[in-house]
């Protein structure tokens, strides 16, 4: 899980996504995430605030890694989906990819210089991809979590 290490800690920023209306909406995404059960895996939250303070998005996921078939997956909650998918580190982040019928949602992180960016891209065969989302976050201090607050035995 070395290769996701610098996703670790408390992030905020912009981010935007497209709506199914067409809509643009501009919420402050926020990001904490953190190594659990011996670092074996990663567990990230993800809440996204509208103008207002309320929260108008929320995800869920955990990041482990199978050694058998040495491939990392993401189990992902959001928006009432739920889904594990591959996602794969690169030099400088990751990549992970949700199929949807013929399209594909690719999502591209880079993180550096304490930001995290992320996209995301619909991918048609024969067609342009479409970015319908994009967060520009700040690293903006450690996390203990999940780690921390557990029940002690007494």
């Amino acid at each position: 899980m070395k290769a996701f290490a610098a996703m670790d800690g408390v992030w905020r920023g912009p981010a935007w996504t497209i709506l199914p209306s067409g809509q643009k909406h501009n919420i402050t995404q926020t990001e904490r995430i953190g190594p659990f059960l011996d670092a074996s895996i990663k567990v990230i939250e993800g809440r996204g605030y509208n103008e207002d303070g309320t929260v108008g998005f929320n995800a869920f996921g955990i990041i482990s890694y199978n050694p058998a078939t040495k491939v990392y997956t993401i189990h992902s909650h959001a928006q009432g989906m739920v889904g594990d998918f591959v996602i794969t580190p690169t030099a400088d982040g990751y990549t992970w990819e949700i199929p949807a019928g013929p399209m594909t949602i690719h999502y591209t992180a880079v993180i550096k210089d304490g930001m995290l960016k992320e996209v995301g891209d619909r991918i048609m065969p024969g067609k342009d991809p479409v970015r319908f989302f994009e967060m520009n976050l700040k690293r903006v201090g450690d996390t203990d979590w999940p780690g921390a607050g557990a029940i002690p035995a007494k």
